[in-house]
């Protein structure tokens, strides 16, 4: 009986995997993802709107009150209230639905799949976010003083040259900007949008305002060691006759007290991030 040969079939190969996936790769999908969403561009109008209307606003209605130089008056800090009081709301926003809409969609077991490496995936996000907020926050921030400051040309106005004019306009952006990685490191831990924005909003807004309740020695001892204390100093360009900023820490101090807020939430997400399950 004869037999049939059959000739054997040389299957190709796919070519070697070259490279490690790292974090300048996982720095682009991020960037790809943060840009890709409405809701993104949506936020971020927000932030530059509110901040430079409601500023504009209130600095017309400081323009039509008669103000000399040395009344106290801080025309810096009028222009930018609006900034570092609702822009820190906004940005928290953000910063919390860029980590936690993955988890809500599902699309998060998809990234984790792409690159397996956690640490670089949460890194790489807390980066893209970090960068695109400091950035929009430097421009509203800026924007929102010049417009404030024509609106006070025919007051009492400031210009960037007067001291700490500069600081407080940088000042405000960082700390918007940490306020949202706040967001972001509570959103890591909590893992449910609506969860991460009540926790940041009550711990920015709701406990200074408990605080308040508080006889003045607790008061005065414990508003410098609160996330919210920054922005109530940073801003300050004329030193108020009195009140609370008088107990708190001088601008830069207080700022890394928000710091650390952000990099102790930030550390705790990232531990959590690497633990779970997608």
């Amino acid at each position: 009986m004869a037999t049939t040969t059959v000739p054997s079939l040389k299957l190709s190969t796919l070519p070697p995997a070259t490279g490690r996936a790292g974090l300048p790769g996982a720095l682009r999908s991020e960037f790809t993802k943060l840009r890709s969403v409405r809701s993104t561009y949506w936020t971020l109008l927000a932030l530059v709107v509110v901040s430079i209307g409601i500023g504009a606003a209130i600095s017309a209605g400081s323009a039509n009150q008669p103000h000399s130089p040395g009344d106290g008056f801080d025309a810096t800090q009028v222009s930018l209230i609006a900034f570092f009081e609702l822009g820190q709301l906004v940005i928290a926003v953000l910063g919390a639905l860029t980590i936690t809409s993955e988890y809500s969609t599902g699309m998060i077991r998809t990234s984790l799949t792409a690159m397996p490496r956690r640490g670089t995936v949460y890194a790489a996000k807390a980066a893209v976010f970090g960068a695109v907020a400091l950035v929009v926050s430097l421009v509203t921030s800026f924007l929102a003083f010049f417009v404030g400051q024509a609106i006070l040309h025919g007051t009492v106005h400031a210009t960037l040259s007067q001291p700490d004019v500069l600081r407080a306009i940088v000042g405000s952006a960082l700390f918007v900007t940490v306020v949202g990685l706040i967001a972001f490191g509570v959103g890591a831990i909590i893992r449910h949008s609506a969860g991460a924005i009540t926790t940041v909003i009550g711990m920015m807004f709701i406990i200074p305002i408990i605080v308040q309740v508080l006889p003045q020695t607790w008061r005065y001892d414990l508003i410098r060691f609160l996330p919210d204390s920054a922005g109530r100093v940073i801003s300050i360009t004329v030193m108020p006759s009195g009140g609370e900023v008088y107990h708190m820490w001088s601008a830069w101090p207080q700022f890394a007290v928000t710091a650390v807020y952000a990099v102790v939430l930030l550390a705790i997400g990232a531990y959590l991030f690497r633990k779970r399950d997608a």
